[in-house]
């Protein structure tokens, strides 16, 4: 039995696509366990497999600052790693990485391609945008230098989980769109307006319901607002546990998303996922797993050349906050019919 210890401490949207990696990895090599070191919030997105067991570091008590990793690399001393696949590629996996190979065991960390990525931000115009590596290849390049068989292309996905007893009356029997409009930041999310305008256009167009995903308390209130005054809506923000929005993601019919977290647990389920892109680009590598081309929306680059703008959408002009305006609401709402 080979014993793997994979990083990838955060975000959510990088975990989350670490998870059709891993389903790969377990149904092709036959005595491997998994130990992933991550938060421990993210700990429901692998529920599903009997072999991989989350270890969270405590980074504001135990495990903090320097000597705290040496702490934290004894701890996992104790499991008995084979080897380690390093998923995340920072300062802080490097000096967990750099121990484990002191000791001989065999490391490989995650090529993030910074570089490439660097040049396809360039603020000029006319740069070209030719896919990069995708970031789901980047991960399976990282177990198959560690001598693991791993084909991304026998795509299995798990069964439908049971829809939450709490809203299962609401839902049942209906068409279900799940919409994520919003991102870590104003670059990558959609403006209000925008997205009245789709719920808007989606309850003409559509019977569906449409469910409202989101995180912190801004975004609660504007979303149960929106909620209120619309039709076929409804907000999950803070109403439901994270392991029940899972389950209810596992149902969708479609999910709406930005370049953000959502639209990779949806994808990590083989749901449907149209995903809206503001000031980053799906040349970039981060498109969520296993979506054809026409499902990523983008703004008019003829407008806003210098798009993409950043990796993670922090850098940009103030004035390309209007590239939303660009983007078809009615060719989002035609597209999604096609999964209803």
């Amino acid at each position: 039995m080979k014993h793997i210890l994979v990083i990838r401490l955060s975000a959510m949207g990088d975990v989350a696509m670490t998870v059709p990696v891993i389903r790969a990895l377990t149904q092709q090599n036959d005595s491997i366990k998994i130990t992933f070191l991550t938060r421990s919030f993210f700990s429901p997105f692998f529920n599903e497999f009997s072999n991989v067991s989350i270890f969270s570091p405590d980074l504001k008590g135990r495990h903090k600052g320097l000597l705290g990793l040496f702490k934290l690399f004894k701890d996992l001393s104790k499991l008995k790693i084979d080897v380690v696949a390093d998923l995340h590629n920072v300062l802080r996996s490097n000096i967990v990485v750099g121990l484990f190979k002191l000791t001989g065991t065999p490391c490989v960390q995650l090529n993030k391609g910074r570089k490439e990525k660097k040049e396809l931000t360039k603020p000029v115009i006319g740069k070209s945008l030719l896919p990069l590596n995708p970031m789901h290849n980047r991960y399976v390049d990282v177990f198959k230098k560690l001598g693991f068989i791993l084909d991304l292309t026998k795509k299995i996905f798990p069964e439908k989980s049971e829809i939450p007893s709490s809203i299962f009356n609401q839902l049942k029997g209906k068409k279900l769109i799940g919409l994520a409009p919003f991102a870590t930041y104003k670059s990558k999310s959609l403006p209000i307006k925008n997205i009245k305008e789709l719920i808007h256009q989606i309850n003409l167009k559509t019977d569906a319901t449409v469910l409202l995903f989101g995180g912190g308390e801004k975004e609660k209130l504007i979303l149960e607002g929106i909620a209120d005054d619309s039709e076929n809506v409804i907000s999950l923000v803070k109403k439901i546990s994270f392991e029940d929005e899972l389950k209810l993601i596992s149902n969708l019919d479609v999910m709406i998303a930005m370049d953000s977290g959502n639209g990779h647990i949806a994808a990590m389920y083989g749901i449907p996922v149209i995903t809206i892109w503001g000031m980053t680009h799906p040349s970039l590598g981060f498109s969520p797993f296993n979506q054809p081309f026409k499902n990523q929306i983008l703004p008019d680059l003829k407008k806003y050349p210098l798009i993409p703008t950043s990796v993670y959408g922090n850098k940009y002009p103030q004035e390309y906050l209007t590239c939303f305006d660009t983007i078809s609401i009615n060719g989002i709402v035609k597209l999604l019919n096609e999964y209803l």
